[in-house]
Parts: C-alpha cells; sequence; structure tokens
C-alpha cells in the first residue's frame, strides 16, 4: 500500500504539475486549471490540507469523501474545504478525458495577509463540514467563471505585484462565495440566533487546536488553557456556536483520525493505539466502540 498522505502542502501538489503557470506566486497560493492527469491518482489516497480550498468542477463527475462522507461531485458544482478535513478522491465516474475542474488552495498564511472578512464565509464551520459541495445555478457560475478569467490572465501576465493583484481577487471572491453559501443554506440549517463574533472566534480557534493536538490531547483543561478560559465557559461557548459539545469535538476528531488508520494505512492496531496515545488496547476498544458500534477489528475488515 502506499503511504498515507497526512498531510499535503502547496508546494508538493505544484510539484507534481510543473508546467502550471503561476510558479511566481510562491507555495501559499495555487491556482490551477486541471483536467485529468495520472497526477492525480495520488489523491485517491486520504490526506489533509492544512489551509483552504475551493473547487470549481465544471464537467465531469467524481466521487470526493469528506472526513469518510460521500459526496458527489458533478458539473457546476462547487466545493468548500476548511483546514484539518481529511480528502480523498474515491472515484471519477464519468469519461476522464472529460474531467475539468479549477482549484484554488490558499495557506492559512496567506489569507491572513489578504482584505478576507474570515467569518463570513467560514464561521458556518459546522455547515461546511457537513455540506461542503453546493450547485451553483446559471447567473453563479458565470459569477464565478468570470473571476476564473481574471485569475487566469493575471497568472499569465507580467505584471509587477502579481501576488498582491492575486490576493485581492481572492479577498473579492470570498464576498461573493460567502453571499453564494448563505444562500444555499436552508432555513432548518440556520441558527435561529446567531452566536456572538466573540463565541465563532474561541469556536474556530478551538478547532482549530483540536485539528493540531487531538492525537495526544483529548482533556478538556489542555484546550480552556491555550484559550485562556475555563473549560466549563469553553464547553458553554462551543455549544452555543455548533450545538455539539467540546469534548464530543475532540471524540469525533479522534474517531476520524482511528477510521483513517484503520481503513487506509498498514499501521497494526497496537501501533495506531500507540499512535493516538492511548494507555491500552483495551481502552482503545472501548472507545471505538461506544463511538462506533463496532470493534476496531470489525471496522477494519468489513
Amino acid at each position: 500500500m502506499e503511504e498515507i498522505l497526512h498531510n499535503i502542502s502547496i508546494k508538493r501538489f505544484k510539484s507534481r504539475f510543473p508546467d502550471m503557470p503561476g510558479a511566481a506566486l510562491g507555495d501559499d497560493l495555487l491556482i490551477a486549471d486541471l483536467r485529468y492527469d495520472k497526477a492525480l491518482s495520488v489523491f485517491k489516497y486520504p490526506f489533509r490540507f492544512d489551509g483552504y480550498i475551493i473547487i470549481f468542477c465544471i464537467s465531469g463527475r467524481i466521487q470526493l469523501e469528506v472526513n469518510l462522507d460521500a459526496f458527489q461531485v458533478g458539473s457546476n458544482s462547487l466545493v468548500l474545504n476548511v483546514p484539518g478535513n481529511i480528502i480523498r478522491v474515491s472515484g471519477v465516474e464519468t469519461d476522464e478525458r472529460n474531467l475539468h475542474f479549477i482549484v484554488v488552495a490558499m495557506s492559512k498564511s496567506f489569507m491572513s495577509g489578504v482584505r478576507f472578512d474570515f467569518n463570513r464565509l467560514f464561521n458556518e464551520s459546522m455547515a461546511l463540514l457537513d455540506n461542503p459541495c453546493i450547485t451553483l445555478d446559471r447567473s453563479e457560475r458565470r459569477l464565478c467563471r468570470e473571476y476564473l478569467d481574471l485569475a487566469s490572465v493575471l497568472l499569465t501576465s507580467d505584471i509587477q505585484n502579481k501576488k498582491e493583484a492575486i490576493g485581492a481577487l481572492i479577498s473579492s471572491i470570498s464576498y461573493v462565495l460567502g453571499s453564494i453559501w448563505t444562500g444555499k443554506l436552508t432555513a432548518a440549517e440556520r441558527k435561529p440566533h446567531a452566536p456572538s463574533a466573540k463565541a465563532k472566534n474561541v469556536y474556530d480557534q478551538f478547532l482549530r487546536l483540536v485539528t493540531d493536538y487531538h492525537t495526544s490531547e483529548r482533556n478538556m483543561k489542555f484546550y480552556a488553557d491555550r484559550l485562556c478560559l475555563t473549560p466549563k465557559y469553553l464547553s458553554k461557548l462551543v455549544k452555543t456556536v455548533s450545538g455539539r459539545s467540546a469534548p464530543d469535538w475532540i471524540d469525533a476528531f479522534v474517531i476520524l483520525e482511528a477510521k483513517n488508520l484503520l481503513k487506509y494505512s498498514e499501521l497494526s492496531i497496537k501501533q495506531i493505539v500507540a499512535k493516538l496515545n492511548f494507555p491500552n488496547q483495551s481502552v482503545f476498544y472501548k472507545f471505538f466502540k461506544s463511538h462506533t458500534g463496532k470493534t476496531p477489528s470489525q471496522y477494519r475488515n468489513e
């Protein structure tokens, strides 16, 4: 079995497509107009990208797994990915020659340096985790395509400050995507009482910490101390924003990591127990079965 891509960077992606325009943009930003290529087969293995990804499918259809949940991505679909998700392209369900999509990938450091209304697009993290793919109508497709065409022109131009110009364009399209995304949320998905900006900010910081430390830290006090809050107050804020308790979020990330390792790695269960910092196999078995209804062996062999 090929090595699992637990993490993939923009630099690593670019190395597989050396002729792709935009090399001068550095390793914090990628805008790629891609058709099917054997180099893309690497994405049939699970990977985690620690940044933001926008995928616009122009034609064709693929099956995309985000955190082990499968989604059909077809023509005129838009996929939004936030940091920490485990992603895998599990199948191409069309003639490979018809597959055509545009990928915009941005590191967290790049996003922090542009005028970007973070909360407007990504504060509905629960919605993005549960529903990363939306279908665009005709006017939305035209608008997004105009932005992408302009980005392509900028990429191949000789203008100075190209990276800054692209950054400003991404800042602009973020507002457009935020508006489109909000319009796609159903009334049932919208919260009747919007949480405060402070609660949203704490929640986003908490999820970033859990993404980084869930394999080694499962105690609420660790995360509360990092955010200079009491465990009780942190739990209250997280519950207010997401409807899900902070310990539930931590457990969900651990279970997701365990499922990924059981399904796609050749590590023994004993090695997985050590990798996830459980004291022994018995504790891991009880934890896994209580959340999935199956033992690790049953899940691996099904």
